[in-house]
């Protein structure tokens, strides 16, 4: 998921000795991932979304701000007894600010991310998909970080009833490996996903709150506008953010980064004192985005009304 911020690149922490990284696969060094932690550089001041969206991340983190609370002074253990740690789930079209919210959620808390892919975890070597999920699980526990699973879908889709073959017999083992290190976990994992539907029920009742990320609707865009074009990008004139907001239905917050950069670099190009941003700019590449969404991948979200 893109952040809706033009931001510095990230810096990561201190790698983990090579010990640390050899215990994640019998593959060669190489096909290892590191699951390096990384420190937050976005905060939830940079979290521009719906407030319904917001409200959810807001009881989402009262739960994890007051865990102790919840579950050693009011008793909340007695009902859910092996909770160690907390799960969310934050699902939703691509590019409406799930990933950001993640990393927000780290720098809330205090704590480095760790961020895994589907990509990182499944390995061609036998054996190693499993010990790739423990040595993430092992890294987030060792530097007390948030571990974030994106694609999460690929990694927590159904178990399979019929196994005809060595390789629905990996799939099962990796998904049972992730379920015990999810239980084991004392920390905060986050999932994101395009695609929800795909979980397997075992997961969905180990998530302790789940939220939707929708497409930004007109008061979050203008809100959106306000945030993603820097006071330093000269203009050819004050901009109708209200018109922008409007035009932009159906956009997602990466869609409208995508807007603000493109134009930015066709002002650039311009010479002497035609180098400055025009709303025509904007609302021609907003057309642009939106014709690639009718076009190109396939895509099949919300149309503008």
């Amino acid at each position: 998921m893109r952040g809706w911020k033009e931001i510095p690149a990230r810096q990561p922490l201190p790698r983990p000795p090579a010990t640390e990284q050899a215990a994640a696969g019998d593959g060669p060094a190489s096909a290892r991932p590191a699951f390096t932690p990384r420190e937050p550089l976005r905060t939830m001041s940079d979290l521009v979304v719906p407030r319904s969206v917001r409200d959810r991340i807001d009881l989402a983190l009262s739960q994890v701000d007051n865990h102790e609370i919840l579950y050693q002074h009011w008793n909340l253990k007695k009902i859910d007894p092996y909770r160690a740690g907390t799960a969310l789930n934050f699902y939703g079209p691509s590019g409406t600010g799930k990933s950001l919210a993640a990393e927000a959620v780290a720098s809330h808390r205090g704590q480095p991310f760790i961020e895994v892919s589907y990509a990182e975890i499944e390995s061609r070597y036998v054996g190693d998909t499993p010990k790739n999920i423990e040595a993430c699980f092992r890294q987030a526990a060792a530097h007390n970080a948030v571990l974030v699973f994106n694609e999460a879908d690929s990694i927590l889709g159904s178990r399979l009833s019929n196994v005809t073959q060595s390789a629905d017999h990996s799939v099962n083992v990796s998904r049972a490996v992730m379920l015990s290190q999810l239980d084991a976990f004392g920390g905060l994992v986050v999932f994101t996903t395009n695609f929800p539907r795909n979980y397997d029920a075992a997961f969905v009742r180990r998530i302790l709150v789940h939220v939707q990320f929708d497409l930004p609707d007109e008061a979050t865009r203008h809100a959106l506008w306000q945030a993603l074009i820097p006071a330093e990008l000269p203009r050819a004139e004050p901009l109708d953010l209200a018109l922008l907001a409007a035009s932009a239905a159906g956009l997602s917050g990466g869609d409208m980064v995508n807007v603000v950069k493109a134009a930015a670099s066709l002002a650039v190009t311009r010479p002497g004192p035609a180098r400055v941003l025009r709303a025509g700019d904007l609302l021609a590449e907003i057309a642009a985005v939106r014709q690639a969404k009718a076009e190109v991948g396939g895509y099949r979200g919300s149309r503008p009304s």
